[in-house]
């Protein structure tokens, strides 16, 4: 087992996007459960104080990453450049997006107080939002919602994943009825 689980951690090594279950066993030639174990062996490896990386599971796949608590201190050279360069109206734009979508641009701006088509742009732009759907209202306008980028940049499974918002919090994201 050591040396299936060596393959599948040399797999996660060599691979730049998260990957299931179901491709870790086509690329290594592993059986389904035998992927499975590698990886709970992998994870009890790197739950251990003296390794920096661990396996997490981003975006419905798993990855070797960096352990929280030593980002702070990586990010600066190892983070991506242009994903630390949003402004705090993408910031504020994207969060909107995160916690209300599917959400048309006007109901953006109803929240923000302000036009969003920039910064809507901006977030296809960097692959951060897409067009989801349209709402069944006259003008069908579009509908946003985040997209797999979003869920690597903040390194979380899923949506559902996001942190839980106060009560105050909450009421901010919500549209005036």
């Amino acid at each position: 087992m050591e040396m299936e689980t060596a393959l599948i951690e040399a797999i996660l090594y060599l691979e730049t996007e998260p990957l299931d279950e179901a491709s870790l066993s086509r690329i290594s030639g592993l059986s389904k459960d035998v992927v499975e174990k590698g990886l709970e062996k992998l994870q009890e490896r790197y739950a251990d104080a003296a390794h920096g990386i661990e396996l997490v599971r981003i975006s419905g796949g798993w990855a070797v990453s960096p352990k929280k608590e030593l980002w702070e201190s990586l990010k600066d050279r190892y983070g991506k450049k242009n994903d630390s360069r949003l402004s705090r109206a993408a910031m504020e734009t994207l969060s909107i997006i995160a916690y209300s979508q599917p959400i048309t641009r006007g109901e953006i701006e109803a929240i923000r107080g302000v036009s969003a088509d920039n910064m809507i742009r901006l977030l296809l732009e960097r692959n951060m939002i897409k067009e989801v759907g349209k709402k069944d209202i006259p003008g069908k306008p579009t509908q946003y919602g985040t997209t797999k980028e979003f869920l690597k940049l903040f390194r979380l499974d899923s949506i559902a994943d996001l942190p839980k918002l106060d009560e105050t919090e909450s009421d901010r994201f919500e549209l005036a009825r």
